[in-house]
């Protein structure tokens, strides 16, 4: 049963005004990796605590659909990077002026704001208990819960730490690059252990969110082969913008998702596939793949790499089968813990570490 974004709103907020307000002072036992996460880690010292977040995001969402997808894209950044630790999260500052956020591949992350305001909600009600690692994985299974319609979901366990370290270097060392070819994909997932078909589950994220033209500028030269000429064109006045200048335009990651005049003059055919709602998590980018109507090297190389190709088109025909593969593939992002003997805190405010 699809269920509104309106209504799982209204049901949050309704859920939100009826918990009890209970603080206490720290979280019950300790916080751990991967390894050590549980469901229902805050049951006793900050309940309803996923229902605040929920609440949220949701009107977030309600406020702007591109928040869900950042949020989304947010739980990759941070996990894929020393773990599900909100290392991503950190603000520069004259100690440490290249944090993660302000590596070259985070370019257009987003949502911010969204977790600063979770945090604020959550301090106020349970101080110091919280940990902001533990926001964004909440955060990002209830954006793709509800930019699915409900049809993406898990229940996510917690016990996270806030990570002290976060370095612009080891995001662009362990982050996946959208130029790179199948192989470079593949090693680079296996190296945090996900399979051929998880790499192919995860790039199904690209139904929502946008892409800097930077991130694409080789695909406007590709061959037909390898992108519908038509749609090479769309991007290519898109990104017309940008040359010679600083200015780098956003395009949406899903041609369905695109301006209906833009479309009509490059792409007219494509028309009447145009979606009324924008970021919709579904299985549309395997279509889309397979049409070869993407944006990102990285996308189209899927196709070359048989194991690769054969899942694309699995996840093009059983959509159902990508919501749940999709939610899996969440759970098992979540888990990727901080390397062993790392440093952790529960941070008063997600931007900054603790002053001791």
């Amino acid at each position: 049963m699809k269920v509104s974004v309106l209504a799982l709103w209204s049901a949050a907020a309704a859920l939100l005004l009826v918990l009890v307000a209970q603080a206490p002072s720290a979280a019950e036992g300790s916080h751990h990796g991967g390894a050590g996460l549980k469901l229902g880690y805050y049951k006793k010292t900050c309940p309803g605590v996923e229902n605040v977040v929920k609440y949220h995001v949701a009107k977030a969402i309600k406020a702007n659909r591109g928040a869900g997808a950042a949020l989304v894209r947010l739980i990759f950044h941070d996990c894929f990077v020393r773990g599900c630790d909100a290392s991503v999260l950190l603000d520069p500052t004259p100690a440490n002026p290249e944090t993660e956020k302000t590596a070259p591949i985070n370019i257009g992350l987003a949502a911010f704001e969204v977790i600063d305001e979770i945090k604020a909600a959550l301090e106020e009600r349970c101080p110091g208990t919280v940990s902001c690692a533990d926001i964004v994985v909440y955060a990002a299974r209830d954006a793709s819960s509800l930019l699915s319609n409900g049809h993406v979901h898990f229940a996510a366990p917690a016990g996270r730490l806030d990570g002290v370290v976060s370095r612009a270097a080891d995001a662009q060392r362990d982050l996946p690059d959208s130029t790179f070819t199948v192989s470079e994909l593949i090693r680079n997932f296996r190296r945090k252990n996900f399979t051929v078909e998880e790499l192919v589950i995860l790039s199904g994220a690209h139904a929502v969110g946008v892409g800097h033209c930077s991130s694409f500028r080789a695909r406007l030269s590709a061959p037909p082969a390898q992108i519908v000429p038509a749609y090479r064109n769309l991007l290519s006045g898109k990104c017309a913008a940008a040359a010679g200048g600083a200015d780098d335009p956003v395009v949406a990651n899903n041609v369905r998702d695109e301006d209906p005049r833009a479309v009509a003059a490059a792409f007219p055919s494509f028309l009447g596939k145009l979606r009324k709602a924008r970021d919709f998590l579904d299985n549309s980018y395997y279509h889309n793949n397979l049409a070869r109507i993407v944006t990102f090297n990285s996308d189209w190389q899927l196709l070359t790499e048989k194991e690769a190709l054969g899942h694309v088109k699995e996840y093009a025909e059983n959509g159902t089968l990508w919501d749940e593969d999709f939610s899996d593939a969440l759970l098992k992002l979540s888990r990727l813990p901080m390397p062993p003997h790392s440093k952790g805190e529960i941070r008063k405010t997600c931007r900054w570490v603790n002053r001791h």
